[in-house]
């Protein structure tokens, strides 16, 4: 008998022991590279019917992951051009007047970092949802950084295809040059990224080719899912699809599979663009 209340006493303490997935991100912390807009929603999901209509003026979403293996940075929004007064220099005409970015200095990722304590030469791993001008934008800041990012994203941002360039989205400055010669993690479908499953990146294509989100498990269990351009706002998830994507097909399973494992891991899904979702849960830390 007394054996078995020593082991009974040792599975105890085992299982009081949070696991090592449970206890790794420290926190996770979500900011916006400024706003655009205002504009009608509709310019954006042309499906929209006029009764629902609405003007928006919407975040550019970025992430920060504290993690002890490394600092995490989930997109990198506006090149900091945009905030310089070189916006009509950066992108292709139209796309300053019809997005009508806000985006001051402070709001790049390099400042947004050092507001929280960090150094950009500090970050260990830059994850990119995607290419286009505002998930991208910074990646030149982070030169000492390994980029994770989907292979067939990174070709398509190197050489997109002729129906994907048309409206200016991939602006090549944001990823020439150096940043040619990055570290480049190049994925193909999901990926753990410490190897706990407390960082998991998603393989989620329909908006790009090679669109990705990302999954983080807090040190308390609770799971976070951030869609980036997966999703961008509740309209998409009302049945209003994004009007601007690679493939629909592609693009509607993806939003299933996220729908899905939200309701699975009861977990926040949070979205790339919305403005409401932003204002009542933006700016702030998850721990």
């Amino acid at each position: 008998m007394k054996k078995v209340g020593i082991v009974a006493a040792l599975l105890a303490i085992l299982f009081a022991i949070p696991s090592p997935a449970l206890a790794q991100v420290r926190g996770l912390y979500w900011t916006t590279s400024g706003f655009f807009g205002p504009f009608p929603i509709t310019d954006l999901i042309p499906s929209v019917p006029k009764e629902k209509a609405r003007e928006v003026t919407i975040p550019v979403s970025m992430w920060v992951i504290d993690h002890p293996k490394g600092l995490v940075v989930f997109d990198t929004g506006n090149n900091a051009a945009i905030s310089d007064g070189g916006c009509k220099q950066h992108w292709a005409p139209g796309n300053c007047d019809g997005l009508k970015p806000s985006q001051k200095r402070d709001d790049v990722i390099d400042r947004q970092l050092q507001k929280l304590g960090y150094a950009a030469d500090k970050v260990k791993v830059v994850i990119t949802s995607h290419a286009h001008l505002d998930h991208i934008g910074n990646i030149k800041l982070f030169p000492k950084a390994i980029h994770a990012i989907q292979k067939k994203e990174l070709y398509q941002a190197w050489w997109p295809e002729k129906f994907q360039r048309a409206g200016g989205v991939f602006v090549m400055g944001d990823f020439d040059g150096p940043a040619r010669d990055f570290n480049y993690l190049e994925l193909d479908g999901d990926y753990d990224l410490f190897g706990d499953g407390s960082v998991m990146i998603l393989s989620t294509p329909g908006h790009t080719l090679g669109h990705q989100s990302v999954k983080v498990k807090l040190a308390n269990g609770h799971t976070i899912l951030m869609s980036q351009d997966a999703i961008w706002m509740q309209e998409n998830l009302d049945g209003y699809p994004a009007g601007l994507n690679y493939s629909v097909k592609d693009y509607t399973n993806s939003v299933n599979r996220l729908k899905m494992m939200r309701d699975l891991e009861n977990a926040d899904l949070f979205f790339a663009h919305d403005q409401d979702q932003y204002k009542a849960k933006g700016g702030r830390w998850y721990k």
